[in-house]
């Protein structure tokens, strides 16, 4: 594997590499870690020496493929690979494996799908440019046509498809959503980074069994039930898809159907997990808020939740996370043990008793308003 020097950069590499062991794709051991500064280079990603670096361990191991915990181009992948003998992936590729691997419903697998042609998609026209196996395409019809062309024709087409088919998905989630808005039940959404807590605090409160793992992204799909928060209040919770650093803009677009159902909710619960060193937190805290900035959520619903505080944390460190991310009064809890979990509750109760009273104030405004014009 290849991956920057960075303890961050380096620890979710690796996570990355031993989520994707799954009996659905390849599993990855890693058997050397090479780090570099910088892996924008123009040749191969990485440097010029750093790569006859790989390629004398190579030589000398039995090593199958290289993982570059970085986009590459495919022209980068076909040099390294031209030049090691082995088969490279880069973080997207490994990415959208791992994705493949934990997709169980058909709108998650239709997200799935169209990510991958949007990975694709820039590389057809390089990847001809590599092979000689960009011909004219023979028969009727075919004369001055590229194979490279149909490829592209064939994926644009399928993009068509699988845009109309998460379409019809999303106006039924709609209809679902507007079904919900007359019960008035508010809508709470877990968010936050991946292997936050998200799930284990859902099937705290709902008393579900969803699969929880250390593995990356163990969750692709939204998940809501009802919660009842007490004897007057009743929320329907939802858990959907982990954020990730470096997560480029197409995978953010095909998994927008998805999140929008936990966006449009009356408060959002942004996970953090205090147990991890203050210098990992922010660098994650910071990469949900660049999605969040990204999908256009309204700040004022986003209420930031320090989980797994069970983690042997102490007061201080949560004084310290707090201070570092500028949060004031963080809510502190462990879905292992409940801890603090009752604070949680009445703090979603406080929340949505002034949400509700500011809408009906606004009722009231604008029908005075209307009586005022008459």
């Amino acid at each position: 594997m290849v991956s920057y020097p960075d303890t961050f950069r380096l620890d979710e590499g690796k996570s990355l590499v031993e989520s994707s062991g799954t009996s659905t794709i390849d599993t990855y051991q890693i058997v050397k870690i090479f780090t570099q500064k910088y892996l924008n280079h123009s040749e191969y990603g990485l440097g010029a020496g750093k790569a006859d670096e790989i390629k004398e361990f190579v030589k000398g191991s039995k090593v199958e493929k290289i993982i570059v915990d970085e986009h590459l181009t495919s022209k980068q992948i076909h040099n390294l690979e031209k030049l090691t003998g082995v088969q490279v992936i880069d973080r997207e590729r490994l990415i959208l494996d791992i994705f493949y691997s934990r997709a169980t419903t058909t709108e998650a697998k239709l997200q799935i799908q169209l990510a991958e042609i949007k990975y694709q998609m820039p590389r057809v026209r390089e990847n001809a440019k590599l092979t000689s196996g960009s011909t004219e395409r023979a028969g009727k019809g075919g004369m001055g046509e590229y194979s490279v062309d149909v490829k592209f024709r064939d994926l644009k087409r399928q993009m068509s498809f699988i845009k109309q088919k998460l379409q019809d998905a999303k106006r039924k989630r709609n209809l679902y959503h507007e079904q919900r808005l007359k019960t008035g039940m508010p809508v709470v959404s877990l968010l936050g980074y991946t292997s936050s807590g998200k799930t284990t605090l859902f099937n705290l409160l709902t008393r579900e069994q969803k699969e929880i793992s250390s593995s990356l992204f163990t969750t692709l799909s939204t998940t809501t039930r009802s919660l009842k928060i007490n004897e007057g209040l009743v929320v329907l919770l939802t858990d959907t898809v982990g954020f990730i650093s470096r997560l480029p803009t197409y995978m953010i677009d095909a998994f927008k159907s998805t999140l929008e159902e936990s966006l449009v909710a009356d408060l959002i619960l942004l996970l953090i997990d205090c147990s991890e060193r203050i210098q990992d937190i922010r660098i994650k805290y910071s990469s949900c808020w660049d999605i969040l900035d990204e999908l256009r959520v309204d700040k004022s619903k986003v209420f930031v939740i320090l989980s797994k505080s069970d983690n042997n944390v102490q007061q201080k460190k949560i004084d310290e996370i707090a201070a570092d991310l500028q949060i004031l009064n963080p809510v502190v809890v462990s879905s292992k043990t409940g801890h603090r979990i009752d604070k949680l509750k009445t703090m979603i109760v406080s929340h949505i008793e002034k949400s509700t009273n500011q809408q009906i104030n606004r009722r009231i405004a604008i029908n005075s308003s209307r009586r005022t014009d008459t």
